[in-house]
């Protein structure tokens, strides 16, 4: 039998962390002496605090560690909340780089104008002839989900690209949601071809808008969109219908964020 002075530094936790794993029920002393309140371990239970220090180096938390302790043995089981915490972290981690991200650009972006300036002009996009596929996905992110479904429905037939092609997402919803976000996806096309279960064939009226080009990363699109719209309000017009990305060189064409090309468009009257 171990004293606890002894159980700890074996073990390399502190005795105020052994008394609180008593406390909560993690981990019982095997005995503790009536008349001097010392609690005592045996050898064997320095695989369980081996344990212990494990699944909370893997980030369970102390209430989890006492669940996975009791199933232990049980491979199944075990797996199964391995697995799940595998995937918290993971998300996490995704969450942490963006994070990181954003903060890079900041810096970098210091000393900086708050707002770049992006020059707006005002066209009009002509009539066009698109293959056009509309869906509510959980969120922006989530936009490659209408490419998915366009290019999949239309395997067989191969779409023929117009010239030249544009490709567009246009944002539905008439505020910035959270979730369920409704978006309708249109590329432009040469030939006819056959409705699918999601992919619509259809004629794109012409449309005036307000427009920038944005060259670069996709951390620029705020500014883009504050730029327009100031221009907007500006210059006597008014927005007239939910704005639209065309995606001139995107993520399709090159791996190269800074190669991408993006022209935020807003309608106007």
């Amino acid at each position: 039998m171990l004293r606890i002075g002894d159980f700890s530094k074996l073990a390399r936790v502190s005795i105020r962390m052994l008394r609180h794993y008593d406390d909560i029920g993690l981990l019982k002393p095997a005995m503790v002496d009536d008349l001097t309140g010392y609690r005592y371990y045996r050898e064997d239970q320095l695989y369980v605090i081996a344990r212990i220090t494990a699944l909370k180096d893997m980030g369970f938390s102390l209430a989890d560690v006492v669940k996975m302790l009791d199933i232990y043995e049980d491979a199944d089981k075990m797996d199964a909340f391995l697995k799940k915490q595998q995937e918290e972290l993971t998300a996490l981690s995704a969450q942490t780089e963006y994070k990181l991200m954003l903060l890079e650009t900041a810096r970098k972006r210091l000393g900086k104008e708050h707002i770049m300036n992006f020059d707006v002009t005002v066209k009009t996009i002509p009539e066009r002839y698109a293959a056009t596929v509309q869906m509510i996905v959980p969120g922006y992110a989530d936009e490659g989900m209408l490419w998915t479904t366009m290019f999949a429905e239309t395997a067989a037939t191969p779409l023929v690209q117009a010239d030249p092609c544009l490709v567009a997402a246009q944002f539905l919803d008439p505020e910035y949601k959270e979730e369920d976000v409704e978006i309708l996806a249109w590329m432009t096309v040469k030939g006819t071809y056959k409705d699918t279960e999601h992919v619509k064939f259809k004629t794109l009226p012409a449309v005036k808008v307000a427009s920038c080009i944005v060259r670069g990363s996709y951390d620029q699109m705020g500014d883009a969109c504050a730029s327009v719209a100031s221009w907007i309000d500006a210059n006597g017009y008014k927005v007239n219908g939910p704005m639209f990305n065309i995606y001139h060189v995107s993520p399709a064409q090159t791996k190269n964020v800074n190669e991408y090309v993006t022209e935020v468009c807003f309608p106007v009257e």
